[in-house]
């Protein structure tokens, strides 16, 4: 039974049989804990206030249709997927969720001759298997579809046509359409293949930094550099935002082959011809770069598949030596966990596990502390009049650097609980 942080309960109306019912309905947009209020100001945003939307625990609602659906999954950087919530309810055993997926019109999704997958999440779940629950609303969708078309659709557990997922509450169910697909933080451009061993920050994780930095790429926001860039991400996330590319431009959807999208896949193309209009040179300068040639490398090319290579200023270069690239801007950076940043060509050998900076593992809490207070140093005395953002699951971060931050945000990176301080660069001490 897998725990996991649940999706808030909320009464949801059924989809009826006619077709006119899945024109609109209540879409949950899941992201990761801590940046729900970012992600209910993108969402405003990208429907121009023209849908109810609420916070929820774990993500955000959105009172929509098929339009807002496809808006949000072309333009949100924040939101791990779309759903479209199609049934919920009270249970006790598997036959009251077979009951629960019954109460749909499947045949309003998709025909027979498609296929179908069933992703099931518990939270304080009294079921003993979620297989078990996830097979029962596979046999609801079937027996509706075989009643209604005399023929049943078949499981694909790696490419469906339509996939759906099933929260378990201590008592209450809920039923989703995932409109997405793949995870919305897979925007196109990552290399499949990737690095052995790496474990690059989520595409997502990194567009929230930046939104609770309130950095969009306008003039008055300055450049933005990132010192241990690694993969690239935060750096390629800012490009991206600054050349106006929306997140979602490289990508397929999922809701492309449902039945109610059909109809508009004609507005679907020109929604994807009006982002790649919008398109335009970066108003701000970024840099990006490691220690280690070989991650700069690697960023490199990730920035050329993403289409903004253009807009990066890459640099092999040391984090405690590298010198301000302009007189201010923001510093936005994902130290590795539990590991530092070496001089580059040293210390770059087989044996530690490397994060998205690429640096090696700390020795201990002492290594840990003096790279810290070295950055810190660095900081004071080359980057005055900077504000820097790093994100870290070290809640003692300010001691280490001996910095006051300025602001503080909450923030999971998966499992890991992080917080985005925020320091304001002052020369001299900053207590």
């Amino acid at each position: 039974m897998t725990n996991e942080n649940p999706t808030p309960r909320r009464v949801i109306k059924a989809a009826a049989a006619p077709r006119s019912a899945v024109e609109r309905g209540t879409l949950f947009l899941p992201c990761a804990a801590g940046t729900e209020p970012l992600l209910v100001d993108e969402c405003r945003r990208l429907l121009q206030d023209r849908c109810p939307v609420e916070a929820g625990r774990g993500g955000v609602y959105v009172d929509g249709d098929v339009d807002a659906a496809m808006r949000l999954n072309l333009g949100s950087r924040l939101a791990q997927r779309v759903l479209w919530q199609v049934a919920d309810g009270p249970y006790a055993n598997e036959h009251d969720l077979y009951a629960i997926a019954r109460r749909v019109n499947w045949a309003d999704w998709i025909t027979p001759r498609q296929t179908l997958r069933v992703d099931a999440s518990a939270w304080r779940s009294p079921l003993k298997s979620l297989n078990f629950a996830a097979l029962r609303i596979k046999d609801a969708v079937c027996d509706v579809m075989r009643e209604a078309a005399g023929e049943r659709p078949s499981v694909d557990t790696r490419h469906p046509d339509l996939s759906l997922v099933l929260h378990l509450g201590p008592e209450h169910a809920s039923l989703s359409v995932d409109l997405s697909g793949e995870a919305l933080f897979k925007r196109g451009w990552r290399d499949a293949q990737g690095l052995k061993g790496e474990a690059p920050l989520k595409e997502t994780l990194a567009a929230s930094m930046l939104a609770a930095a309130d950095w969009q790429g306008r003039p008055e926001d300055g450049g933005l550099l990132d010192p241990c860039c690694g993969a690239g991400t935060i750096a390629i996330e800012a490009a991206q935002i600054a050349c106006g590319i929306a997140p979602g431009l490289a990508r397929r959807f999922a809701f492309e082959k449902l039945l109610p999208f059909r109809a508009h896949l004609g507005a679907w193309s020109t929604l994807r011809q009006q982002a790649q209009n919008a398109i335009h040179a970066p108003a701000v300068p970024i840099w990006a770069g490691d220690v280690s040639f070989r991650m700069t490398d690697f960023a490199t090319r990730n920035a050329e598949r993403a289409g903004v290579r253009h807009a990066i200023d890459f640099k092999t270069a040391d984090a405690l030596q590298r010198p301000a690239p302009a007189e201010r801007g923001v510093i936005v950076m994902n130290p590795p966990y539990g590991e530092r940043i070496a001089p580059k060509g040293q210390g770059q050998g087989a044996g530690p596990a490397r994060g998205e900076s690429g640096g090696e593992k700390f020795e201990g809490a002492a290594d840990a502390a003096d790279f810290y207070a070295r950055l810190a140093a660095h900081w004071k005395k080359h980057y005055a009049g900077w504000t820097a953002q790093v994100l870290t699951p070290e809640p003692k971060l300010p001691g280490l650097m001996r910095l006051k931050e300025s602001r503080r945000v909450p923030m999971w990176n998966g499992a890991i609980e992080c917080r985005l301080f925020r320091f304001d660069m002052v020369a001299g001490t900053n207590r």
